[in-house]
């Protein structure tokens, strides 16, 4: 570990011990003994290339065990409810205060869920017109659209007098919910003809929708209902019996002698499917229901999600609805305007959250926006909003590279957040690689030296100023700034976007050149994503490699995922003279005791289930003497333990040697994912690293345009190098390749730049400038250009 004498001399003063987070002997997954200690109430920056141990020690360790402690407050039975957290790999650690973890993660599948409902904006405008609204239509619920209105009477037990009284009394609740869309704001209309085959008989299993069988249980619900002939054609079928095969609410019915419940397809396709959020479906579900159902705007409500009497009441010429489908930047300059001091510190309240917004640089969002539309940076932001305006002090802020999906023009805005959080004396953590928020940091501690094996280790900590004297990957690259071409591409031909429209578009008319590298930039919420998604994901030979998550549990890693696992297998099988299915852990060579899953689960009741490693194989995952099998002198479970840079030069040479598996471990390589192990399960990897995945996946396709969405996000300052040279050689063999993007270092690079604004919202959806980026800098009528001159020092 490196830390200068004038890092040292620059360190904040330490009173005593209770003013540092201490971690001693880390060793959470590639971490190496780490001791650092951390003042509080300062902003500390955590650096180091791609796996590294950053989030290791920040989440995985300082986070984690501030949660599970937390969790240990609470009884033995609320813990039943929790997540299970095992205890970090660490000796020791001090000085730990409440952490809030404010992650990349979306913000859920709710289709309920919207910006508004996930802040406190939606509840303080909820209550705002309740009081000011006219005509008076009742409490907050009642504009509520997670609230329907409901009559009807109960018991209630109360004591009156020192006896317990027992009376029954009506009741009424006032909700705002619109009945017909029951407050989702949308209706559907479903394609019978692609829930079955109406040639077929209930006999013949006609359906064709996923997870749907009369083979089992579900068919002998159908035949045993009573309210079909089991070997008539659906064509055939009476009202009647159409009625009850689509419509029919649930209804209990006795099968076998067995009491069972029988629903209707459609309403059990609402609440199986229909009910989620599309984002969050697996594309297996998601491409049946884009196939089958047709989303409407609510005809009742017009989309609002909320009934007449809410709609009706007004605050001069606004509804509740007209309110929250305003861009957030226009509805806080309307709620600055009110004028009642019946009400004063409300909207002083609610002018804060909305100001924080447009601050954070989401003013283009409305407050109708469902939240799990947000994307990875769209949704930490909006957490974000949460705790600027909390009273707690003396907690830990704990942030994952809170600048993905910022302009540069946007970040000085979020390091100002940052250091307001500080301010109100909390101490913030930030794991980034952007040098404009490492600039801002009181301290950093920069990890490495390298990824994974190579890293885990404690390299620097101090000053900014400490570390771009300190000799680290990180120090040395930290100035760093790429230049623009001497010359650029020439385009072979070109997609045109005609007319496109979707969300804040203009009627924009572009040219996506061929051939070449093109970057879409332009402030978050200028239509990046919906000039390029909306317009040219779905046409032949487009390849669109996005941050998504990966399908596939925590059984799936890296090596299932790319199919190398295949020829390992293969390679194996070949070399010992046995079946290939002996070396997946999901087969017939999976331990029997944890069922290939290296770990055994304990259940204890109201406790929290407890997960140890499997004392059969020792967490290999496989049996014994599947583990005897050796391929260039290493068993399965020790190949799935390399390195993909490890596992390349074992594949490539040599008596194991194997030119698919090699080849697929190249692709993972120059994609920048060189330190993942194989075996790494994928639902620990960024949402970068999937990209990264994705995209080595996908170099072997018959794609002729990429589309990739900022690449850079999760890349140290080292790889960007790496990442611009691999984008060379998908144009130099004869692709395409568009890029969204912020990091100026890729805009410099690009052949072709199309820039999006003039801002966010209904302030941006034009092109303002596209050609190349020699004439965006000396342009410089765009934010984009002003930023972008500054970099390359134009």
């Amino acid at each position: 570990m490196t830390t200068t004498p004038e890092a040292q001399a620059a360190e904040p003063h330490v009173a005593d011990r209770h003013d540092l987070i201490s971690v001693q002997g880390a060793r959470e997954n590639n971490l190496r003994d780490v001791s650092v200690e951390i003042p509080k109430r300062r902003l500390t920056v955590f650096t180091g290339v791609s796996g590294s141990g950053k989030s290791s020690l920040v989440f995985s360790t300082i986070a984690a065990e501030s949660q599970r402690m937390i969790n240990e407050t609470y009884s033995a039975f609320l813990q039943g409810f929790m997540p299970t957290m095992a205890r970090p790999d660490v000796d020791r650690l001090d000085g730990l205060t409440t952490a809030i973890i404010v992650n990349q993660e979306r913000m859920g599948a709710n289709p309920r869920s919207t910006v508004g409902t996930a802040t406190d904006a939606n509840a303080l405008l909820r209550i705002l017109f309740s009081r000011l609204g006219q005509p008076h239509v009742g409490s907050p619920q009642a504009f509520s659209f997670n609230v329907a209105s409901a009559s009807g009477a109960g018991a209630v037990t109360f004591e009156r007098g020192g006896q317990t009284v027992k009376e029954r009394r009506e009741f009424t609740v006032t909700g705002g919910m619109c009945p017909r869309c029951e407050g989702l704001g949308r209706v559907t209309d479903i394609d019978r003809s692609e829930l079955y085959d109406e040639n077929l008989s209930l006999s013949q299993n006609p359906f064709t929708i996923p997870g749907y069988s009369t083979d089992g249980w579900f068919g002998r619900i159908f035949a045993g209902s009573g309210f079909f002939d089991v070997d008539k054609p659906i064509k055939d079928y009476s009202a009647a019996e159409m009625d009850a095969l689509l419509h029919k609410p649930p209804t209990k019915i006795k099968v076998e002698g067995i009491n069972l419940t029988y629903e209707g397809l459609i309403p059990k396709l609402q609440k199986s499917m229909l009910s989620k959020d599309r984002e969050a479906m697996q594309p297996h579900i998601r491409a049946f229901v884009d196939r089958a159902v047709t989303f409407t705007p609510c005809p009742d409500c017009g989309g609002t999600r909320l009934n007449e009497a809410a709609r009706s009441s007004r605050i001069g010429d606004l509804s509740i609805a007209d309110a929250c489908a305003l861009q957030i930047s226009d509805l806080a300059a309307w709620v600055r305007d009110l004028q009642e001091p019946s009400v004063a510190p409300l909207l002083s309240t609610l002018t804060e959250i909305l100001d924080s917004f447009v601050e954070i640089g989401l003013g283009y969002l409305s407050l109708e926006r469902s939240a799990g539309s947000l994307s990875g940076g769209e949704s930490q932001r909006t957490k974000m909003i949460r705790h600027l305006g909390s009273a707690l002090t003396d907690v830990t802020y704990v942030f994952d590279e809170p600048t993905i999906g910022l302009h540069p023009h946007d970040i000085q805005r979020m390091n100002d957040l940052l250091l307001r959080l500080r301010d109100k004396g909390n101490t913030v953590l930030v794991v980034e690689h952007k040098p404009e928020t490492i600039a801002v940091a009181d301290r950093v501690v920069d990890l490495g030296p390298g990824a994974g094996s190579a890293g885990g280790t404690v390299c620097f900590e101090g000053t900014v100023e400490g570390l771009r004297r300190s000799g680290t990957l990180t120090g040395r690259h930290l100035d760093d700034r790429a230049r623009l071409k001497d010359a650029v591409r020439t385009p072979t031909g070109a997609l045109e976007i005609r007319g496109a429209r979707q969300n804040n578009l203009r009627d924009v008319d572009v040219d996506i050149p061929l051939g070449v590298l093109t970057v879409v930039t332009g402030v978050a919420g200028s239509g990046k994503s919906s000039l390029i998604h909306g317009n040219l994901a779905k046409r032949e030979g487009v390849v669109v490699v996005d941050q998504t998550a990966i399908k596939g549990s925590r059984r799936s890693n890296p090596a299932t995922y790319t199919g190398l696992l295949e020829p390992v297998r293969k390679a194996f099988a070949k070399a010992n003279g046995v079946k290939p299915a002996l070396f997946s852990p999901n087969s017939e060579g999976a331990c029997p005791t944890c069922n290939g899953a290296g770990v055994v689960y304990t259940e204890l009741g109201v406790m929290e289930t407890v997960a140890t490693p499997c004392e059969e194989c020792g967490g290999k995952r496989f049996q014994a003497s599947v583990l005897e099998y050796r391929l260039g002198g290493r068993d399965i479970s020790e190949v799935l333990a390399m390195a993909v840079s490890e596992a390349a030069e074992f594949f490539a040479a040599g008596e194991a040697r194997t030119p698919a598996a090699a080849e697929i471990l190249r692709r993972m390589a120059d994609v920048g994912l060189h330190y993942l192990t194989l075996g790494q399960p994928l639902t620990t990897l960024s949402g970068g690293e999937r990209q990264r995945l994705k995209l080595a996946t996908q170099m072997a396709g018959k794609g002729t345009v990429y589309v990739l969405d900022e690449p850079t996000t999760g890349l140290h300052l080292a790889d960007v190098e790496q990442l611009l040279a691999l984008l060379d050689r998908l144009v130099d063999a004869g692709r395409s390749v568009v890029v969204i993007e912020h990091h100026q270092a890729v805009m410099a690079h690009a052949d072709w730049v199309v820039d999006l604004g003039p801002g966010a919202g209904h302030d941006g959806g034009l092109v303002v400038f596209q050609g190349p980026p020699s004439a965006l800098v000396a342009d410089r009528s765009t934010l984009t250009g002003q930023h972008l001159a500054a970099y390359v020092g134009a």
